[in-house]
């Protein structure tokens, strides 16, 4: 995994609004496809692989408290419903959403459910220092800060659903390796393109 540039900037109180809400508004965009593609892959391995179903189903089910979370962070970064209707997402940010997808129509669940796992505690690390920084550096309420911590939260139970889908499921090491890895890089990519210098400010309405 490579230096995230954008996480540190935020832990210092360096990243403008602006950048704050390219993240939210991104992250708009991803919730609902990951939710989508964490359904289809529920749905793939229902009739194999229980295990891995409910695993997925449990993710899908996430994304949908996360969403509900993400509201209130977009608007302490001053977004507005124009503003989000207006927003073009940015590829670079995209790109990780769409191998989630990818990995939903061509990855064996079992090795799908491997790539994600494998990105789960940068995931949650990242979201732990963002949320702390909200509160010290921008002075943000707990409410805002809610989507972050919601990640940054640890879960036995999403361990527990991902350790059984594992052991259950038929895995390509080296495939469920190269699925891994390529979805690192999309997140890295996430937070490259949203770093200063790269990203936009949100539109104006």
């Amino acid at each position: 995994m490579t230096d995230n540039p954008l996480v540190p900037l935020i832990a210092r109180g360096e990243a403008g609004l602006g950048t704050l809400a390219a993240l939210a508004l991104e992250q708009s965009r991803v919730i609902p496809a990951d939710r989508l593609a964490f359904l289809h892959l529920a749905q793939r391995a229902m009739s194999d692989a229980p295990e891995s179903a409910d695993f997925f189903t449990f993710l899908a089910e996430g994304e949908v408290l996360a969403g509900e979370r993400l509201g209130a962070f977009a608007a302490a970064c001053g977004v507005t419903e124009a503003q989000s209707a207006a927003y073009e997402p940015l590829p670079g940010c995209q790109g990780y959403p769409a191998y989630v997808a990818w990995l939903a129509l061509n990855a064996a669940p079992a090795e799908a459910g491997f790539a994600l796992t494998a990105n789960f505690a940068a995931w949650g690390g990242y979201c732990a220092t963002i949320a702390e920084a909200l509160r010290t550096r921008y002075g943000f309420t707990d409410e805002a800060c809610a989507f972050f911590d919601f990640f940054a939260e640890p879960s036995p139970e999403l361990d527990r659903l991902a350790r059984a889908a594992l052991d259950a499921g038929d895995l390509n090491e080296a495939r469920a390796q190269r699925y891994a890895r390529l979805l690192q890089s999309y997140e890295d990519q996430f937070w490259s393109t949203l770093s200063p210098g790269t990203a936009r400010s949100t539109p104006t309405a």
